[in-house]
């Protein structure tokens, strides 16, 4: 009895490892297959724009700014709301959700800086007007395990895609930003991330476009103290 007892218990444990070989297996060929389907479709310029503070003050809290030019233009801004409570880092890239290349460029910036994030506060969806909504959609998890992954245990905050004043083919159309942002929220709202709607913000000030997706100083600053309150909110407070 005990002989038949311990080969049906060994027949079942080699069913449970074949199931988990087939499975290991399967997530493997579809991993793989992801990272084949994954090409990088470069723009006409490519570009990384990355700044640290010339002085960090060790004793106050990093916060990093993800996103593209237009949160290179409101960095300033957040920079100086922020002067007094936060060490302020930007990393801004051309690079689009879907693009293998952003997930590099992360890694690669949070290796050079070196430091731990308190809050990070990132944006992507203006660029990469050849990847399909879906491709965005395939590609947001990596990017936002890779944010995960360069700032363990930090406070996120995700921001919209603000509108454009004026729309071109196939992109930016304020259709494709506004599934983007949709696309995007779905998994933001399923992790309980705040969100800085930047989109919403912007709309109420058409009068501030520099050209025809940028916006003038002024909005910038707009844009900028709404992101620093958004960042300020999940920053540790002094004690009474």
């Amino acid at each position: 009895m005990k002989c038949l007892n311990s080969v049906k218990l060994n027949t079942s444990l080699a069913r449970l490892f074949t199931v988990l070989a087939a499975i290991l297996l399967v997530n493997g060929i579809a991993a793989t297959m992801r990272a084949q389907e994954q090409v990088s479709r470069p723009e006409e310029i490519e570009w990384t724009w990355e700044v640290r503070p010339a002085h960090p003050d060790p004793k106050l809290p990093n916060v990093l700014l993800i996103g593209d030019s237009i949160t290179r233009n409101y960095y300033p801004e957040v920079k100086r709301q922020l002067a007094d409570v936060a060490n302020v880092y930007l990393f801004a890239s051309s690079a689009c959700v879907g693009d293998p290349r952003l997930l590099s460029q992360l890694s690669e910036f949070a290796t050079m800086e070196s430091v731990p994030f308190r809050v990070v506060h990132f944006n992507n969806g203006m660029h990469g007007w050849t990847y399909s909504e879906a491709e965005y959609k395939a590609g947001f998890p990596d990017y936002l395990a890779r944010i995960r992954a360069i700032a363990p245990g930090a406070a996120l905050v995700w921001s919209t895609t603000t509108p454009v004043k004026t729309e071109s083919v196939p992109g930016p159309t304020n259709a494709r930003i506004r599934e983007r942002n949709s696309i995007a929220q779905a998994f933001i709202r399923a992790a309980t991330i705040p969100i800085d709607d930047q989109y919403a913000l912007m709309l109420k000030h058409p009068d501030r476009y520099q050209d025809n997706v940028h916006f003038d100083y002024q909005g910038s600053i707009i844009q900028g103290q709404q992101a620093a309150q958004d960042i300020w909110n999940l920053l540790p407070k002094p004690q009474d």
